[in-house]
């Protein structure tokens, strides 16, 4: 898809260029906002494949040293674990989360514990804490 993305770019920004060349009022104004609205899209889809990365590494850094959530129960065949496992296990890593705001590690482990709980908003925002904080605790 991001392959997709950037090649969806590189004709908008051909069209861009060529609407600039034709010098008229109108057409270079259109050529100027083909220009700004791909230069959006792509710092997007680079914050967004910097966040995966960020993400993948703090979750394979749990997994080392043996801390990734353990009860949540066994996979399903959604490659999840069952929701209900994961939502009577949510409160032990919200707590946990709450009483260690600047560790990473508890950040981390409750954004897993959301994404199992089906809810991706506050498990990416979460995941956002944790590298936050394990960027500060790198400094």
């Amino acid at each position: 898809m991001s392959l997709l993305l950037v090649l969806y770019f590189g004709f908008a920004g051909m069209r861009a260029i060529a609407l600039l060349q034709s010098g008229t009022v109108i057409a270079v104004a259109m050529g100027v906002a083909l220009l700004v609205l791909p230069l959006i899209g792509v710092w997007a889809l680079l914050r967004e494949l910097l966040f995966g990365l960020r993400a993948t590494a703090l979750v394979d850094r749990l997994d080392v040293e043996g801390r990734l959530p353990d009860d949540l129960g066994e996979v399903g065949p959604t490659g999840k674990p069952e929701r209900s496992v994961a939502d009577a296990a949510f409160p032990k890593y919200k707590d946990e989360a709450e009483r260690n705001e600047k560790d990473w590690r508890s950040w981390a482990r409750l954004g897993i514990v959301y994404d199992a709980c089906g809810d991706r908003t506050r498990a990416r925002a979460a995941l956002r804490t944790a590298i936050s904080r394990w960027r500060d605790e790198i400094r």
